[in-house]
């Protein structure tokens, strides 16, 4: 007892002297604006715990499993037997219902005994209606796996029914992001879910993110959680090959603007507010030294290989680089987020009037989701560009821009004019009058991209309503 009393005597002893340490230590700390954080320390039972921080400290690393191979998709049925699924919800599009990717599925699940249901009637561009519709046929099947067989929109409106069919008792609502929705965290275990990615664009095989319109806005909006992530994505370049043109342009407009918003994003040290539990960290974090190793692998194959992939659609080493670029553009903004670019392309893309964009089996009018948000692209990095012109250099050199010469004032104008002469080669529309706006819808534009506050705080360029809209004027014409 006695020896047990000294030593709880000399710990509390300790305890105090660190505490006194650390109290000295915050008085003395550099207090210069690159260096010093807002936040306090206090010592309880030997503990250092973090109190009152404005911003964040952290950030969090997280992807989907991810196995990729030409061919790949035969090893599904395997996958699901490994499982031991006993009821398979398959979810794919009404065009891809009839072509090999669907196929190739569904073969390799017949072929292993595994027991499915197929709905077929996912939204290219998913509306909340849309989602609700998917939502209540996963509801209905009790199903233990689901396989999502699509681009983003499949993925995404699968996403959304393991996620509601988890919490049968949620409203729409309360897993939709805020302020939009009450954007709740998520606390039951969904079930698994692997996807299989139909195009080399969204990267939401590797992402928490469900994107949605929500039609009563004219806006997009989602859910964000890394709850969601798919348990597997197979990624098999083989399916990238019946894409058309224009799908694989917009697609790769995708993989780009997902890799220098992530890249110019806000530093993850800098985001706020700092959450007090974990659980409330966002999927979207900011920028962060391990999303920018992604980020930056992802524009070198897309300056080598986009154009090739859109000319060529028999270009198999094109076609199949650039899947993987959706794949690594998807870890870099699925863990630091995008901003600007994505946050205003939104309301331009929920606004639509009557296009209808080349190359897309659609009956109602749209604006994929691509190219709705590489509009903007020169106006944004324009703009953001005065706030960290070295990553924004760094990322037009990538893209084949010569910057040995240019100032860092300039780095805005280098990498707005590298990208418009990229969309110029690519034939893209000319702005958003190309597409059926005026500078009379700015006011709905912007409206609509207000809420979007889940990508736009990560601009690390605070903006105005005014600048919203100058950023809207500005991208009426590209060229």
């Amino acid at each position: 007892m006695r020896s047990g009393s000294l030593s709880q005597r000399a710990s509390m002893a300790g305890g105090e002297r660190v505490a006194r340490l650390m109290r000295q230590l915050a008085g003395v700390a550099c207090r210069c604006p690159a260096h010093s954080q807002a936040y306090s320390h206090s010592y309880k039972h030997g503990e250092v715990q973090i109190s009152e921080r404005k911003t964040d400290y952290a950030f969090e690393m997280a992807c989907s499993n991810i196995r990729f191979g030409e061919g790949v998709t035969r090893e599904i049925g395997m996958d699901l037997q490994n499982m031991g699924a006993r009821s398979v919800c398959l979810m794919t599009d009404m065009t891809l219902s009839q072509l090999p990717p669907v196929t190739a599925v569904v073969d390799s699940l017949t072929k292993h005994g595994v027991t499915y249901m197929i709905y077929e009637d996912v939204r290219v561009e998913p509306t909340d209606r849309s989602f609700k519709a998917a939502i209540e046929f996963a509801k209905k099947g009790d199903f233990d796996v689901y396989v999502a067989v699509g681009g983003g929109s499949v993925i995404d409106t699968c996403k959304a029914a393991n996620l509601y069919a988890s919490h049968p008792e949620a409203e729409f609502l309360d897993f939709v992001n805020a302020p939009i929705g009450k954007g709740k965290p998520i606390t039951a275990a969904l079930k698994p879910l692997i996807a299989v990615p139909t195009t080399a664009g969204t990267g939401s095989e590797t992402t928490g993110v469900a994107i949605f319109d929500f039609e009563d806005m004219k806006a997009k909006t989602g859910i964000a959680n890394r709850a969601l992530k798919p348990t597997l994505g197979i990624v098999d370049p083989l399916h990238t090959l019946h894409m058309p043109s224009r799908v694989a342009a917009n697609s790769g407009f995708d993989v780009l603007c997902h890799a220098l918003e992530s890249f110019t994003a806000l530093p993850y040290n800098q985001r706020s507010p700092c959450p007090l539990n974990p659980i409330h960290r966002p999927a979207y974090q900011g920028s962060n030294p391990i999303s920018d190793v992604w980020a930056k692998h992802a524009l070198r194959i897309v300056a080598k290989y986009l154009k090739r992939a859109v000319c060529d659609a028999g270009d198999v080493k094109a076609r199949s680089s650039m899947h993987l670029a959706s794949v690594f553009a998807g870890i870099g903004f699925g863990n630091a987020g995008v901003h600007l670019c994505h946050g205003m392309s939104y309301p331009i893309a929920g606004n639509v009037k009557t296009h209808k964009a080349k190359g897309y089996c659609v009956d109602h009018p749209i604006v994929p989701h691509g190219l709705s948000v590489v509009l903007t692209s020169p106006a944004v990095f324009s703009f953001t560009a005065n706030m960290c012109p070295e990553r924004h250099l760094e990322a037009a050199e990538i893209l084949g821009a010569d910057v040995s010469k240019v100032k860092k004032a300039d780095a805005g104008s280098v990498l707005s004019d590298t990208l418009r002469s990229l969309l110029y080669d690519l034939d893209v529309e000319d702005g958003l009058s190309a597409i059926g706006y005026s500078s009379k819808d700015i006011p709905a534009l912007v409206k609509g991209t207000i809420p979007q506050e889940r990508v736009t705080k990560l601009s690390p360029r605070a903006h105005t309503e005014e600048d919203l809209s100058a950023l809207f004027e500005a991208s009426m014409k590209l060229y």
